[in-house]
């Protein structure tokens, strides 16, 4: 019988888990509503109840549990620090202590970009290119950073939050509380609300549709991706910037002009070598790093 490993990636509406194996492969899925109003306790007892109900499909207990979690954690303790968008923030909460107990098993949580950037190194295309940047684009703006083969996540898990660098000085205050962030301006909401249309699929559509306020919401929110693409690749040189998330679809509108800006803004040396991609993990990114975290926990540095 193959080894299997469990893996969650918790959302503000959905919560998706699935048994896989060290291969890469999620072999029994299931997806339910994130409750509504909850708590951290009652989420954490869904997504074990969840492991439970895919441990019975498959006849066979997983040997341990990754979990993406949209927000700050200690990959070390299994504590959450910080959720903006679950009720109570989530600040403090032991939850992998807590998982561990209520499945017997090892637990271990990181932030759900820097995971879906390791399901990136382990099964996307992460193995043809050793140091790379991910974006992940939608709602927010997150990340990671592979060096030489590792995720790096510095003292505090923390590093690769790209959606908060600064791209525009005295710019409209993003949901971290600091004005100009990359994510205030160039996340999905951003440009919808920019756009004038109540989601960015619409407002994707008009612009090609030639609604010049749509196509200018576009032209701004690349404009400041490609200032913090063109930063990154200055500051790191990586192999390659991989664009992950629904907003990664809108090649035209937004990484095409992410190329251009890293050709035109990166002067110290040259910049063509840098492939500006999709992430080849594709929508399960997130459930393939939370298996990544327990299958290859060499890859990450700490």
């Amino acid at each position: 019988m193959e080894t299997l490993f469990a893996a969650v990636d918790l959302g503000g509406t959905k919560i998706a888990a699935a048994l896989g194996n060290a291969a890469g492969q999620l072999l029994h899925t299931e997806t339910v509503p994130t409750p509504p109003g909850a708590g951290p306790e009652a989420i954490l007892s869904t997504i074990a109840n969840l492991v439970d109900s895919l441990s019975s499909r498959a006849g066979q207990r997983p040997v341990a549990l990754g979990i993406g979690v949209p927000g700050l954690i200690d990959l070390r303790t299994g504590q959450v620090n910080f959720v903006p968008n679950l009720p109570t923030q989530w600040r403090g909460v032991p939850a992998g202590p807590f998982l561990e107990r209520r499945l017997q098993m090892p637990v271990r949580l990181l932030n759900d970009a820097r995971c879906a950037t390791l399901g990136e190194l382990l099964y996307g295309h992460g193995p043809q290119y050793p140091s790379f940047v991910m974006f992940t684009l939608g709602t927010g703006i997150g990340g990671g950073i592979v060096i030489d083969g590792r995720l790096r996540l510095g003292p505090l898990s923390a590093a690769g939050e790209i959606g908060h660098s600064t791209v525009l000085p005295n710019g409209p205050i993003c949901g971290c509380g600091n004005p100009g962030c990359l994510e205030a301006i160039s996340s999905g909401p951003a440009i919808a609300r920019a756009a004038g249309y109540p989601d960015t699929e619409s407002a994707a559509s008009a612009a090609r549709s030639g609604d010049p306020r749509a196509q200018q919401a576009f032209r701004d929110a690349a404009f400041y991706l490609g200032i913090a693409a063109a930063n990154l690749v200055t500051a790191l040189h990586p192999d390659a910037l991989l664009f992950s998330g629904g907003m990664s679809e809108l090649v035209d509108l937004l990484l095409m002009p992410v190329r251009a800006a890293v050709n035109e803004r990166v002067r110290m040396f040259p910049a063509d070598g840098v492939a500006v991609r999709r992430a080849g993990a594709g929508p399960n990114a997130g459930l393939l790093g939370a298996l990544a975290l327990n299958v290859a926990p060499d890859k990450i540095a700490l």
